[in-house]
C-alpha cells in the first residue's frame, strides 16, 4: 500500500471565487459568505467543477486608522466538520465560534463537497449524472483526499497576495473532520501552522474489522450504562420492536415513505455517544411505549421524533461513504454487518435487554431509508470496491513538524480511545488532552472546557 502522495502539490491550484458577500449578525460579528469553483477532480480539471460553500467570521470591529491593512489581516483558521456528511451550521449558531475568534483568528466554517451548500448530494442530484455505474463513480469523488485538495485550493484562493512567510492557515477538526486533518498533515504540512484535533484522531492502518470490533465492545458498554440508569425500559424496547416485527418490515412508515423496522428503532442507540444521549433515547421510548399503551400503534407525532433523529435521508454521503473513511487499498464488504453477525449480544431474538447500534451503517438501510433505496446499487457496489487510495503517510506525520494538540475521550464511542492514542504516538510532537469527563460532541456540549484545554497545551510549556 502506498504511503506517499506523488505530486499532489502540482494537482492543486488556487480555487476560483465565485461570489462573496458579507453582512452582519446581531452580538457583533461580521459573516462573509463565499462560493468557490474547484475541480471534481484536482488531478483532471477537464472532468467538472463542483461549487464549495464557506462562510467566513471574525468580531465585528472597525480599526482606528482604515488604511491600516495589518487590522484587515487575521491568522486564518479553518474548521472541518464531522461526519462525514454533514455541513456545518451558521457560525452564531455554534457555541464555540467567539471562543476561536477571541484568540484572534478569523473563523472559516467549510461546507465539505457534497454536503451543506456545497454541490449537495442526494439521490435526485446523482440521478442527473447517469446509470448506476456513472453514480458509482462520480461518488468515488467525495474522500477524505478530496476534501483535502478542496481546502489547500481554497488557502491559495484566499490567501493570494500574502506576504510568503503569512500563508498557512490553522486546522480545527472535529471528528471525521479531524481524520481529514490528519491527511492534511500528510499531504500539505507545510501549508499549515497548528492543528487542532477534537474526537479525531483517525485508525491509522487499522482494517474496518478491527475498527468496528473495538466500536461494538464501547456501544456494549454504553447500552449497559443506559439500562442501569433506566431499567424499566428492559421491557420497554421490548414491547416496541415487538410491535415493529409482529407487522413486518414494511408495514410501519415514516413520514417520509422510509419503514421503522425494530432494526432501524435500535439505530437510535447512536445518540449513547453524546452528552444527554441516554435521555433523548429514553423520550422516545416512552413516548413509544406509551402510544402502544393507548391506542395499539405508533402515533405520527411519535414517528416524526424518531425520524428526526435517524437524518441518513438528508445526509447520504454519511450512509454511502462511511465505511471508506476506513478503508485504504481493501474494500469494506460492509463490515459493521458482518462484525455484528458474529457478535450475539446484538441479535433481536434474544435473551435479557435488546442493544441498540452505535453510528454503524447496515446494507438493510438501503430497505428501511426512503432516500437510500434509490441509491442501494451505487452503495453495494461502493462497498465491494477494493481500490481507495491512501488516506495518511505515516513516514511523514513520524517527520511532522508542525504543531497538533488533540483532545481525546476515554469514552468515546464514536472513535476508540486505545486506537487514537496510538495514532497521536505516530505523529511526532502530537500533545494530547486526554479525559474521562467529555464525550465525542464536547466541542459542542462542553465548549469552553475543552478548548481551554486544547490552547493550553499550546500555550504550556514543558522541559
Amino acid at each position: 500500500m502506498t504511503k506517499n502522495f506523488p505530486r499532489v502539490v502540482e494537482m492543486v491550484k488556487p480555487a476560483k471565487l465565485v461570489e462573496r458577500r458579507t453582512h452582519f449578525i446581531p452580538g457583533k460579528l461580521r459573516v462573509t459568505e463565499h462560493f468557490f469553483e474547484v475541480p471534481r477532480d484536482h488531478a483532471s480539471p477537464e472532468r467538472g467543477t463542483l461549487r464549495l460553500f464557506a462562510r467566513s467570521v471574525r468580531k465585528a470591529t472597525r480599526p482606528i486608522d482604515p488604511s491600516d491593512e495589518k487590522h484587515e489581516r487575521l491568522p486564518w483558521m479553518l474548521y472541518l466538520q464531522g461526519g462525514p456528511g454533514f455541513g456545518c451550521a451558521a457560525p452564531q449558531l455554534t457555541p464555540w465560534t467567539e471562543t476561536v475568534l477571541d484568540k484572534g483568528y478569523e473563523l472559516l466554517h467549510l461546507d465539505a463537497r457534497g454536503v451543506g451548500l456545497s454541490s449537495p448530494l442526494s439521490a435526485s442530484v446523482l440521478g442527473l449524472r447517469g446509470d448506476e455505474e456513472v453514480q458509482t463513480n462520480y461518488l468515488k469523488s467525495f474522500g477524505a483526499v478530496d476534501i483535502v485538495r478542496d481546502c489547500e485550493a481554497i488557502r491559495l484562493a484566499l490567501m493570494d497576495g500574502y506576504p510568503p512567510d503569512n500563508q498557512k492557515w490553522s486546522l480545527m477538526g472535529q471528528s471525521f473532520g479531524g481524520f481529514c486533518t490528519v491527511t492534511y498533515l500528510s499531504m500539505f504540512p507545510s501549508s499549515l501552522r497548528e492543528c487542532f484535533l477534537l474526537g479525531g484522531l483517525p485508525p491509522i492502518g487499522k482494517h474496518p474489522d478491527v475498527v468496528y470490533e473495538r466500536l461494538y465492545n464501547r456501544v456494549l458498554t454504553r447500552n449497559e450504562k443506559y439500562y442501569a440508569k433506566y431499567p424499566e425500559d428492559v421491557d420497554r424496547v421490548k414491547q416496541v420492536t415487538s410491535h415493529l416485527v409482529r407487522f413486518g418490515n414494511n408495514t410501519v412508515r415514516l413520514p417520509s415513505g422510509g419503514s421503522l423496522t425494530a432494526r432501524r428503532f435500535l439505530q437510535l442507540g447512536i445518540n449513547f455517544g453524546g452528552t444527554g444521549g441516554f435521555d433523548v433515547v429514553h423520550d422516545l421510548v416512552l413516548r413509544a411505549t406509551g402510544d402502544l399503551s393507548n391506542f395499539g400503534h405508533l402515533t405520527r407525532p411519535t414517528l416524526s421524533s424518531i425520524e428526526s433523529q435517524q437524518a441518513w435521508d438528508d445526509n447520504i454521503i454519511y450512509a454511502i461513504l462511511h465505511e471508506s473513511i476506513y478503508c485504504e487499498g481493501v474494500a469494506s464488504n460492509w463490515s459493521a454487518q458482518r462484525i455484528r453477525d458474529r457478535r450475539a449480544e446484538f441479535n433481536l431474538d434474544k435473551d435479557g435487554p435488546l442493544y441498540f447500534t452505535g453510528e454503524m451503517i447496515y446494507p438493510w438501510m438501503l430497505e428501511d431509508y426512503a432516500e437510500l433505496r434509490k441509491l442501494s446499487g451505487p452503495a453495494n457496489a461502493l462497498a465491494k470496491f477494493p481500490g481507495w487510495g491512501t488516506l495518511y503517510s505515516p513516514d511523514q506525520l513520524a517527520k511532522n513538524e508542525v504543531p497538533v494538540y488533540a483532545a481525546v475521550y476515554m469514552d468515546d464511542m464514536y472513535v476508540d480511545f486505545d486506537l487514537a492514542r496510538e495514532t497521536s504516538s505516530m505523529i511526532r510532537g502530537c500533545k494530547v488532552f486526554i479525559t474521562n469527563t467529555m464525550y465525542h460532541d464536547a466541542l459542542r456540549s462542553k465548549t469552553a472546557d475543552v478548548l481551554k484545554a486544547l490552547f493550553a497545551l499550546r500555550e504550556d510549556e514543558m522541559d
